[in-house]
């Protein structure tokens, strides 16, 4: 790339590990510029960086808590000023509930917790890199500009002791399908990812449900877990172009879940 027509950059939220390093790393190996940014884990920050920068790619870990507002205005700040531009954002960061709890006695300061980071933040942080991203589009009108969300299959699939997570995720659907809608006239895509069981740090505490569910059961048609890379794949697609004609569509990455059998 030359300064006059610089490598895309890519903001990643919690990529310091998991489905959100994976998708830094897909995107550094097609050539963007990447942003890590992490919570609490600063070494996993840093390893994410140098795997980053051993591609060839620029990469600069920033810490941000996405539940407070001032943190995410830095978060785009400090991007802006090492990069001077943000090409793709993909909304990753998310938790799980701190403990599976029967809806019957889900607590308000849980489930608040849960919607604030998996729902809250990945709305308003959309809603102030759009802005910037609206700014670029009328400075580079060929620049392509992309926004991915990642949800998942609770978005439709009920787990009544996860409440908090199916309706967090639920929202992030819709969430897509506004912004699409939104940001259409100024052509920024908006998309999703669904994944379905995916063996992270978030799966670990029901890796051997989950994977006698998978592995002799066929809770999936495609009988293996799935990888951070499978997800990062995706997120590539919807976001180099080969899907310029789609906005506010979902792509499930779950091994056939989604669909119903007898």
């Amino acid at each position: 790339m030359t300064a006059e027509n610089p490598a895309p950059v890519a903001l990643v939220t919690g990529s310091s590990r998991g489905i959100g390093r994976a998708t830094a790393v897909e995107l550094a190996r097609h050539g963007f510029d990447i942003v890590v940014h992490f919570r609490a884990d600063s070494k996993a920050a840093e390893s994410a960086v140098a795997e980053v920068t051993s591609l060839g790619r620029r990469a600069l870990a920033v810490q941000a808590d996405l539940g407070d507002a001032k943190a995410r205005e830095r978060l785009v700040a400090e991007t802006f000023d090492a990069y001077g531009r943000i090409d793709v954002l993909v909304n990753n960061a998310a938790m799980a509930p701190r403990a599976r709890v029967d809806i019957l006695d889900l607590a308000p300061a849980d489930f608040e917790e849960v919607l604030a980071v998996n729902l809250e933040a990945p709305f308003f942080l959309t809603q102030l890199v759009a802005r910037r991203m609206i700014e670029i589009r009328e400075r580079d009108p060929e620049r392509r500009l992309a926004i991915v969300n990642v949800s998942s299959v609770s978005e439709y699939a009920s787990t009544p002791n996860r409440a908090a997570y199916c309706i967090a995720k639920a929202g992030v659907g819709m969430l897509t399908r506004l912004f699409a809608d939104r940001l259409a006239p100024h052509e920024i895509l908006v998309n999703a990812v669904r994944p379905g069981i995916i063996l992270t740090d978030m799966t670990a505490a029901v890796e051997a449900t989950y994977d006698r569910r998978i592995r002799e059961e066929g809770l999936t048609p495609l009988r293996r877990w799935g990888r951070p890379e499978d997800v990062a794949r995706a997120i590539r697609a919807l976001v180099s172009g080969d899907f310029d004609f789609s906005t506010g569509a979902a792509v499930d990455v779950d091994g056939g879940v989604c669909f119903h059998r007898l």
